[in-house]
Formats: structure tokens, sequence, C-alpha cells
């Protein structure tokens, strides 16, 4: 197979529509993408799962670009996804948009299967119908589960998920898969790895341990601290999802040989993609660089190890560098200190 790396193709109006354009990701793939000339549709629900404040604020920060455009609805709601595809007529959809959280799905697991089911279903029908020239959608690196061998690779095998939100992701990619076989929807599933950064979200590590700082109230740490993390700054993210598009997986020719390393399905132009770090970071260390970025220690509160976490993740991103040329490189303390800018100055704290 020939080298798959391709400079990014010029915007020049490209249609892309992302679900949950409020969301953390969603918010910074958007605003990329307007940045590069795309013509933008986002959808979103506007959940209540966290301050529906800061979505609004992302929202209307969006909607200052002539070439942003909104639907408000929820994914649950097939005819709204379908009308919205429709009218806009994206050439990519980029699926964002799921009841996210470990932890919440151990308290509200129907959540999960509406939102990341069936809501995802109904994306990918209106793929379907549209034939989109690619559908790229996010899974987690929740996935891998009960895994110990690290660094994770695509191609290994991942059937031990160990909470809800994670087998709905999982459930996404076998999903996708048989649309791709079935339709020929070129379709690349990315697993994230711990995406922290500016405007995240109020129930992950890092907003939160920001906050109770600030305000002199202790922080939680799981497993005692003795756990790692590969922590991947939201910007990398979404310039590693920017460059994804524009290599949509090709179905390989019958005999044809799927390269050592890449998860491209030898039945259908489908393929899974790591986005991460490639570093392991002890979540003291985390701690550590958090508080000498604010300047003030902790209060700590050491805890047992939360019922569906996992000891440690680490990513194999070298399919992604494969295939884009790209890999995620920011330290770890620069993205801390990039987000304790934005908190402070988006609360006056």
């Amino acid at each position: 197979m020939s080298d798959p790396f391709v400079v990014a193709k010029p915007a020049a109006g490209r249609r892309v529509l992302i679900t949950g354009t409020a969301g953390f990701i969603g918010f910074h793939l958007a605003n990329l993408l307007l940045e590069e000339g795309f013509l933008v549709h986002g959808y979103d629900g506007f959940t209540d799962y966290y301050d529906v404040s800061l979505k609004r604020a992302r929202d209307e920060h969006l909607r200052r670009h002539p070439g942003f455009s909104a639907t408000e609805a929820m994914l649950e709601d097939e005819t709204a996804v379908w009308a919205s595809a429709e009218a806009f007529r994206p050439e990519v959809i980029v699926h964002l948009a799921a009841q996210a959280g470990v932890r919440y799905s151990l308290e509200q697991p129907r959540a999960y299967l509406d939102s990341n089911v069936i809501g995802t279903f109904n994306v990918m029908e209106a793929a379907r119908k549209l034939e989109v020239a690619h559908l790229l959608m996010a899974s987690t690196s929740s996935v891998y589960g009960a895994n110990e061998d690290m660094p994770f690779a695509e191609t290994d095998k991942a059937d031990t998920q160990l909470t809800i939100y994670a087998a709905t992701k999982k459930a996404n990619e076998s999903m996708a898969h048989a649309y791709a076989h079935l339709w020929g929807i070129p379709t690349t599933m990315f697993r994230f790895f711990t995406v922290y950064g500016p405007w995240g979200r109020p129930d992950l590590a890092l907003y939160k341990f920001v906050d109770a700082i600030l305000e002199g109230r202790p922080i939680d740490i799981y497993n005692n601290g003795q756990m790692h993390r590969d922590f991947t700054f939201v910007g990398d993210l979404v310039r590693a999802i920017r460059l994804l598009v524009d290599v949509p997986p090709v179905r390989p020719a019958v005999g044809e040989a799927v390269e050592d390393g890449d998860s491209l399905s030898p039945a259908a132009p489908y393929r899974v993609v790591n986005i991460g770090n490639s570093d392991k970071v002890r979540l003291l260390d985390f701690v550590d660089a958090i508080e000498a970025e604010l300047g003030v220690n902790a209060i700590r509160n050491y805890m047992p190890m939360q019922m569906g976490d996992v000891p440690a993740t680490w990513a194999d991103a070298s399919l992604l560098q494969r295939l884009t040329g790209y890999r995620p490189a920011t330290d770890v303390r620069d993205g801390i200190a990039r987000f304790v800018a934005w908190f402070r100055d988006y609360y006056g704290k």
C-alpha cells in the first residue's frame, strides 16, 4: 500500500457537520475549521449534564463567525438529526456529541444508551442517506478496558470494557464498521486519551482540581495517586482530527494485504485511530504541575480506586503519525498553564 500521508486539502467552503459543537472538543474543532475556511453546521442538545451557561458561551462564540450555523436538538430525535443534515448537505460529518463521563455512567446508564447508541445510529443513517465522503466519529481509550499491555494499539483486542460508557463507545465502533461494510461509507473512529485544555468540562480532573485549589477546598485523588494518564491537549487533538478529515479509509482490494500496525478493516473502508500524547504522566506529577502553576498547594484527599476506573492509559499514536505526519506533543505543564490562564480570565479568579 502506498504512503497515505497527504497535505491538508484547502477548505474553500467545504461543508462539515459537527455534532456537539457546544461541547468541549466540538467547540475547539469548529473553531479550527472555521479559521481554515470551512462552512460548519453544529448540532447540540445543550443537556444539563454540566453547567449549560458554559455551553451557551461556547455557542455564542461560534455564532460570531459567518461560516457557522447550528441546530439545537437532541441526538435521539431522529427527525431533527435528519432535517438538519438534509438542509446543510455536508460533505463530511464529525460526530462528537455523546453522553460523556465514566463515573456518571454508574448513576445514569440509560442516558448513555439513548445518546450514544440511538443518537449515533441516527447520525450514521444521515451519513448513509447523504453518501458523505467521510464520517468521523469519537470513541474513547476506555474501550481498552481491562487491557494491561501498553501502550495501547488500535490493533489490540478490546473486548473487556469496564463501564457502560465504554461499552456504548465500543458498540459505536461495531455499528460503524457494519455501516461502512454495508454502504461503503468511509469511516474513521478515533479513540481519545484524557483530553484537557481551555473551555474544558467542569467534570474533568484539571477543571475540578484548579477550581477546588483556588477556593481552598480539598481535591480527591483516587487510587492514592498511583495512576497514570496519557494527557492530550485539546488543540493537538482537534488538529489531528482536522488532518484525518483528509484521509478517508479505502477498502482494500481483494487479496491486498493491510500494513502491519494499520487498523484498516479488510472488509470495509473503516479504520480506528488513537489520538494521544504517547506519554504516561503520573497523577501526582499532574497535581504537582497544577500547584506550581497556581502557586498554591492543594489539600489532598487520597481515595481508593473508583469503580470502573483503570490505573493507567497510554496511547500508541504511530498510526496517526503514519497517516497524517502529525503527532500530539504539547507538554502537560504548558497545557496546564494555558488552561489556568483561560480559567482565571473566564471566571475572574
